[in-house]
């Protein structure tokens, strides 16, 4: 048998059991949708408007049935690009074992598995078998498929001399072929192709935090992927009773991993740019707008913390006027508070209570102190002279305005008065950081990302807002008999909770998985601990590519964070997705100001060494357009534009404008704009930089940002200075 009939053989041997695979599951899917259409059928009333009582328990199994029903039929019907991915072949004293790894588990009629979920335990010689310790694993087969079709194989062997029985070898390494493929513009996930150190942290142990660091292309965003769906099987009560919020540092990047854990059957994991977490208690703010360098850089110290506790103290009103004066009469008697007075009243409320859980407290202290001047020989019976006070429209007044109820963003709009922010910022923040945030305001602009983190603390300063309260959901069905939609118990009979409005609403998780947490500001840091306060961790990273201008007090908010919790430490050493070629160049850069850096070894070679171009203001457009279209043309798969902020607008703009009449739809679609920040995590076949230096002036975490720019490439680098070779390049 010559080596195309080899091939031609093992691929048909390899398709029938694919093929009995999803046959198994057609029928699995039809008995869930039976089972979907039998639980709406368990009970249907013929009343229109109203439920009897004693229909509840028929009602309760119905949706119980129901929602296991369609539960099941969401894994079935998810969209598995490759169901079935590997296979091995053990070593065994009389017959060999075969077993097929995908991406969930599939049994036949007798209960014999047809696939095993890669995340069983029986999968892990899958990813951790190697020639030195085999794990009684002969050889390892991956298996490309396109949907259910079988296109092609890559087998290792492992131990050659348990190969009795001469099982065919076929292809060149199946990683080696994934890393040569094109990029889209979702990731993948790498179910099929992870390595022995990436299984060790995707399977690592659950309690306290899980540090997984590595350099760029070491495959670290998806590694945590996989972990939280292995968390989720392996434990599968614990973190999806108690959820798992994933962390990323925007909506470009979201975006971009969204598909990953669906594809590997899991749908159950919360994913949230950072701008995103404080939703839960601002009524759903999410914003993806950045304050320049040394505005965020400000923002994000936790110097904020003091300045946001100082501006809560202050009384609302101009801030220069002076203090304010409470004046009561009580029967022809002036009872007077100054304003120092009332200053140690709400200072000693407030060392004690939140500001909006704390009126009730003022309100008793400012009653006592006015009180207490009333002349003993007042003709008034002593128990009625509180109630003289509080009845007092001017003591009414006075109370609303002196201690409302306080929003996040009221107290925060405060910073755009360069008064106000002189007195909270005093003596904790310089003039020059001072102005910057006062100008951050000024302009009522919307809410930037480092916003959300000072929005946060305030909710967690002031408590929260009194709401009013909700009315109740009517307990007839509006339409009556007209009503045609299938409505469930919990939709129509389950009760508002009615939430104590001192209770905080944050959103609380069992797992907090932060990835390019090198980013992640020490405010930041304070609001995401608000949601894992009883949580374990994984934090990946890696502060080689830092935006963050204080890596000391990055690592401080870390290790406060860990404390004294279980931890382990992961270091992922490969760089799988730069060439060679790139990544030399990246690290010579990055090393002249960053000598610590961890660098990871590169495996692949392009043979195409990085252009480092030139090129004028006026001409940058049209140089652009003509690097752009050879680029396109010469990979198969995105153009990435990595241009500094202050450039990125017009290029946007401009770019396509020019590109379109040059290139057809189909190539213009495969260009993706984006500034060095958005592009972390993110990977392109081919990459143009515009203009490194200025990334490098316009970013918080200088020539780090710039090394995230350099190392997204997978094939081909280009960078363009305008105005002369930048003073970025490396010396030779």
């Amino acid at each position: 048998m010559n080596d195309s009939e080899l091939i031609a053989h093992e691929l048909a041997h390899e398709q029938a059991h694919v093929d009995a695979v999803y046959a198994r599951l057609d029928e699995a899917t039809r008995s869930a949708r039976s089972a979907a259409a039998t639980g709406q059928e368990i009970f249907r009333s013929d009343r229109g408007t109203w439920v009897r009582e004693e229909d509840g328990t028929a009602l309760f199994e119905r949706d119980a049935f129901t929602f296991q029903a369609a539960k099941r039929l969401a894994v079935l019907d998810a969209e598995h690009e490759g169901l079935v991915f590997g296979r091995l072949d053990l070593e065994e004293p009389e017959e060999r074992e075969v077993r097929y790894i995908g991406r969930i588990g599939v049994r036949d009629e007798e209960y014999e598995p047809l696939v095993i979920d890669w995340r069983a335990r029986a999968a892990e010689p899958f990813y951790r078998a190697t020639p030195q310790q085999p794990m009684d694993v002969v050889r390892r087969r991956v298996l490309r498929c396109r949907n259910d079709l079988v296109i092609g194989i890559e087998d290792d062997l492992l131990d050659a001399q348990a190969n009795t029985d001469d099982l065919p070898i076929i292809g060149e390494g199946a990683l080696m072929a994934a890393l040569s493929r094109s990029r889209g513009t979702r990731m993948k996930d790498i179910v099929a192709t992870i390595q022995a150190e990436q299984d060790l942290a995707i399977r690592a142990e659950y309690p306290g935090v899980t540090i997984i660091s590595g350099g760029p292309g070491t495959g670290k965003t998806v590694v945590a992927l996989h972990r939280a769906a292995y968390l989720l099987y392996s434990n599968r009560r614990r973190f999806e009773r108690g959820g798992i919020l994933v962390v990323g540092p925007g909506p470009v990047f979201m975006n971009y991993i969204e598909r990953v854990l669906p594809s590997l059957g899991e749908d159950s994991v919360t994913l949230r740019a950072i701008g995103q977490v404080a939703g839960d208690v601002l009524d759903g703010l999410s914003a993806d707008q950045v304050d320049d360098a040394a505005t965020a850089f400000v923002k994000g110290s936790l110097r904020m913390g003091q300045v946001l506790k100082n501006l809560v103290n202050l009384p609302l009103g101009d801030p220069d006027a002076p203090g304010a004066t409470l004046l009561v009469t009580v029967k022809g008697n002036v009872l007077k508070l100054d304003a120092d007075q009332l200053a140690r009243i709400r200072s000693g409320v407030l060392a004690h209570q939140r500001v909006n859980l704390g009126r009730e407290s003022a309100e008793k202290a400012l009653v006592a102190a006015l009180v207490a001047q009333v002349p003993d020989d007042v003709d008034v019976d002593p128990e009625a002279i509180p109630d003289l006070i509080t009845d007092a429209a001017t003591y009414q007044e006075f109370v609303d305005a002196w201690w409302p109820p306080l929003s996040a963003a009221t107290v925060l709009r405060r910073l755009a008065d360069p008064r106000v922010v002189a007195k909270a910022a005093g003596g904790v923040l310089d003039e020059t950081e001072q102005a910057l945030l006062a100008a951050s305001y000024a302009e009522g602009h919307d809410w930037t990302v480092a916003d959300t983190a000072l929005l946060d603390e305030l909710v967690a300063v002031l408590g929260p807002e009194p709401a009013d309260p909700d009315t109740g959901p009517s307990l007839f069905i509006e339409g009556g008999s007209d009503v045609t939609e299938f409505v469930t118990t919990a939709d129509k009979l389950s009760r508002t909770v009615e939430h104590d409005f001192r209770e905080d609403r944050h959103e609380t998780y069992a797992h907090l998985l932060v990835d390019e947490s090198q980013d992640i500001t020490p405010m930041q840091w304070r609001m995401l601990r608000r949601r894992g306060s009883q949580a374990s961790w994984t934090i990946v990273g890696d502060l080689a590519q830092s935006s963050w201008p204080d890596l000391d007090e990055v690592g401080r908010a870390v290790r406060d964070l860990i404390g004294n919790a279980p931890h382990r430490d992961f270091r992922l050493s490969v760089n799988y997705r730069s060439p060679a070629e790139v990544f030399d160049l990246a690290a010579k850069v990055v090393k002249e100001s960053f000598p610590k850096a961890d660098l990871p070894r590169a495996v692949r070679s392009t043979g195409r060494q990085p252009e480092l171009l030139t090129t004028s203001e006026s001409a940058l457009v049209s140089d652009l357009v003509r690097i752009v279209d050879r680029l396109t043309d010469s990979v198969g798969g995105t153009v990435g534009v990595i241009a500094p902020p202050s450039r990125l607008g017009h290029l946007r703009t401009a770019l396509p404008q020019r590109l379109g009449t040059r290139m057809n739809p189909a190539n213009l679609a495969r260009v993706i704009f984006v500034s060095p920040l958005e592009a972390k995590g993110l990977e392109y076949d081919a990459v143009v930089v515009v203009s490194p230096d200025e990334v490098v002036e316009q970013s918080p975490g200088g020539v780090r940002v710039l090394y995230v720019a350099l190392t997204r490439a997978t094939q081909m680098l280009v960078t363009l200075d305008v105005g002369g070779p930048g003073a970025w390049r490396p010396a030779d």
